[in-house]
Order: C-alpha cells, then sequence, then structure tokens
C-alpha cells in the first residue's frame, strides 16, 4: 500500500532521529506534511523544512561533502535496518534460513519492482547491478562475425568494454559517434542513431541517461525507429530508475538494465534486468542456468550463492521512494542541481557540458574550468574542501560530474559552488 505523506515523514524523521528526538520533531513534521499535502511538487521543492526530515532518515558524515551519488548512494536508515535484520536471521542456520525462508520473499520484491517499472513480475530479473542486467543482454543475444552494435562514445566504460571482447573472440564490430555536449534536443540524438544504422547492425546500446553528463535519450523514439530496421535496443538505464519518473510504456523497449543502490537508495549490490516475455527464451544467461534457452526470467539469477538480504531491502528502499513521491524528488534535485548550476555557469571560463532545459536532464550536471584538468580539480576540491565529486574525461569533456541527493541540504551545495567558484577565479595552485 502506498504511504501517506505524514505516515512517511513521520517514518523518515524518526528514523533519523531515534537516538536526538527534539521536543518539537512531531510537530515539525506533521506541519511539513500538512505543507506537502497542498503544494506542488516545485513548491516543495524549496521547502527546507519538509527536506530537513528527509535529511535526518539518512545517517551520513555531514564532516564531508558527497556529491558522487551517481557513482553509488547511501541508503536511509530504515533500508539499513531492513537488510541487517535479515542478515541476521540468515546468519541463525545459513542454509534453512537463507533458500527456505528468505529466497521465497524475494518473489514480492520482484512483483513491486514490476509494478513500478510498468511490466509483469514475470519480466523482471533482480540482479547484482546494471553492469550484470546489461552484460547479460549484451553477451546473451546472438551475434555473427560482422555484426555491428551502434553505440554513443558516452556509454558506459564497461558495456562498451563488453562489446569490445566479443569483437576480439567472435569477430563483431562495435560502432559509436559523439554528439554535441550538451546537444540542442532529444530529436537531434534520435536522428544521429538513425543516421549511424548501416546494414549490418543489429543492437543499439543506448543510455537512458549518460552518466557522464547526465542527458537524457528519447529512448521510446529509438526504439520505434530500429525495429523499423529490424535492431533490437539494449537501454542503459543506470542512472534512470527512481532518478525520474518513467514506466515502461513510456520507452517500449524489449530490455532494460538499472541499479538500484544509486537512485533508489537500496542496498550495495542491487539491481534488475527487464527482459519482454517474448524475449526471455531466445537471451542466454550470463551463468550457466539448467534450461538456458527456458522462457523462465528467474533463469538470469542463477548466479550461484548470494545474499538475499540486501535483495529484500529493495523493498523499504520502494517503500522511501514512493512515499516521499518521483514527481516531488525530481523536483528537489533539479532545485539542487540548478542552485549551483545556474550560478557555475555564468563564470568566466567555466563550461557546463549538462543541458537545464527541461527534459532533458535531471541531477546529474558536469562543468569544466578552462585550463584545469578533471582529475586535479576532483583532487583539489576533495583535499581542501573534503568535497567528493567524480573527474569526468572524454573526448570533449574535461570536467567534474556533481550529482546531490535528496538528504543533500542548500549550504553543502553551497559549500561546493564557492570552492568550485574560488577555483575558476583563482586557479587550484
Amino acid at each position: 500500500m502506498m504511504h501517506t505523506r505524514r505516515s512517511f515523514l513521520y517514518s523518515a524523521g524518526a528514523a533519523g532521529a531515534t537516538a536526538t528526538l527534539r521536543p518539537d520533531a512531531l510537530a515539525r513534521v506533521l506541519s511539513a506534511a500538512a505543507d506537502a499535502s497542498s503544494a506542488t511538487p516545485e513548491e516543495l521543492a524549496s521547502n527546507e523544512d519538509f527536506w530537513f526530515h528527509i535529511q535526518r532518515a539518512y545517517d551520513v558524515d555531514r564532516s564531508i561533502v558527497n556529491l558522487n551519488n551517481g557513482g553509488v548512494a547511501p541508503a536511509p536508515s530504515t533500508v539499513l535496518s531492513a537488510m541487517f535484520r535479515n542478515l541476521a536471521q540468515t546468519n541463525h542456520a545459513p542454509s534453512r534460513q537463507l533458500w527456505a525462508v528468505l529466497d521465497p520473499q524475494v518473489e514480492t520484491v520482484r512483483r513491486r519492482l514490476a509494478d513500478h517499472f510498468g511490466c509483469d513480475a514475470e519480466e523482471i530479473a533482480i540482479t547484482r547491478n546494471s553492469s550484470e542486467a546489461l552484460q547479460t543482454c549484451l553477451f546473451g543475444i546472438d551475434l555473427k562475425p560482422g555484426d555491428e552494435v551502434l553505440s554513443t562514445s558516452h556509454d558506459y566504460p564497461r558495456m562498451l568494454n563488453t562489446l569490445k571482447q566479443r569483437e576480439l573472440r567472435e569477430g563483431i564490430v562495435l560502432r559509436t559517434f559523439s554528439f554535441d555536449t550538451p546537444p540542442k534536443s532529444g530529436a537531434e540524438l534520435a536522428a544521429l542513431f538513425e543516421k549511424n544504422l548501416t546494414p549490418r547492425t543489429r543492437i543499439i546500446l543506448l543510455c537512458h541517461i549518460t552518466n557522464l553528463t547526465g542527458q537524457i535519450f528519447p529512448v521510446k523514439e529509438v526504439v520505434h525507429m530500429a525495429r523499423r530496421h529490424g535492431v533490437e535496443v539494449v537501454v542503459d538505464g543506470a542512472h534512470a530508475f527512481a532518478h525520474f519518473p518513467f514506466k515502461l510504456a513510456d520507452l517500449d523497449c524489449d530490455y532494460y538494465g538499472t541499479s538500484l543502490h544509486k537512485w533508489l537508495s537500496a542496498p550495495i549490490g542491487t539491481g534488475f534486468l527487464f527482459v519482454r516475455k517474448s524475449k526471455i527464451a531466445g537471451l542466454w544467461p550470463l551463468m550457466a542456468a539448467p534450461d538456458p534457452k527456458k522462457d523462465d526470467i528467474r533463469k538470469f539469477e542463477e548466479i550461484g550463492t548470494h545474499p538475499t538480504a540486501p535483495r529484500l531491502a529493495i523493498a523499504e528502499a520502494l517503500t522511501f521512494h514512493e512515499g516521499l513521491g518521483p514527481q516531488r524528488k525530481l523536483a528537489r534535485l533539479i532545485y539542487l542541481r540548478n542552485r549551483h548550476a545556474e550560478r557555475l555557469s555564468k563564470l568566466p571560463k567555466v563550461r557546463c557540458y549538462t543541458s537545464l532545459a527541461p527534459g532533458m536532464g535531471g541531477a546529474i550536471c558536469t562543468f569544466g574550468i578552462e585550463g584545469v584538468e578533471a582529475d586535479a580539480l576532483t583532487g583539489w576540491l576533495w583535499d581542501k574542501h573534503k568535497i567528493i565529486v567524480t573527474p569526468i574525461k572524454i573526448e570533449q569533456v574535461n570536467g567534474v560530474r556533481v550529482t546531490p541527493n535528496t538528504y543533500t541540504t542548500l549550504e553543502e551545495v553551497d559549500r561546493f559552488a564557492d570552492a568550485f567558484e574560488h577555483a575558476a577565479r583563482e586557479g587550484i595552485a
């Protein structure tokens, strides 16, 4: 059942304040809940009373500023509690508790993920991350020597390396193309995919949103174009799920892989693979299953013994995310992004590689300073200011990726912006 705003805020506030509950904490939470029920997502995005209680739902170190939530994000305290509880239960008698008691409960998580994504539960395999999910597809679709896979140079290196390995072993061909950063429109990106198709293209590897600059791609348009040409599309959704609202119907793809320890804030080592029911039998599993040509989605989960506790805690992360509200979450993430991006992108010698136009991105934003190397700037931000960002250096992009989360405070965003502005004006020597 979907939590009400009031019940969600109560649990969020309590989770972050069990040891230091202030006398007025409940009144503040209920007041914030009332504001949430009457405000639009955009209005609520700047309501610091509301977001204060979301921030307290996380147990994070405030002596540092973590702006690399795109790599892997901390989980709310309630999610960690659920995982620890199930780990402890597993340890009582692992061979029974793991396989006979806890593993069957994963089916509930499968159904909830399917409901959120908008597909049938028999089309969702729970994986350890998006790499495992996507490699299942990229290794599992049959290709012949000379067959081509098309992607962009901005796709995740591990996925491109997956295809390069198939090049070496099987003689397939990986073709990539570049695009402007930022591009003018989604239509421009869709047109580039069609322009770069050849008669030998068999698969398109398509980012839903890139990890480098946070560019959202027009997935549905590319999928429909590819189908007209008989080309399969594998969608890399590592940074998309629970970052911004969408359903399968908005994409209409056949294959989709994502991580859940990024924007859903589920435990580290969780993800899922969607495969359309009609495609399951023809897709080889990454690790051998008893019947690799079976049309059971669970054949993609045949990875040997693995902990069930992180998988079960996905349910708690979904509850937290649904209680917060996907539209409210996105509005807040964009508000935090714009607070630093609109300021810094106006500075001399600063280049913003991310489009701030509506619908083109979310929380992710990448900046560079003319004459300053990405790695050096990343090191300086950490050494001098204890700010964590991610260096991005590829082709025409040379900068740092900034990814706040819902627990990020305005003071932390401003601390980063002040440090970055100093670097742009004074240098980092």
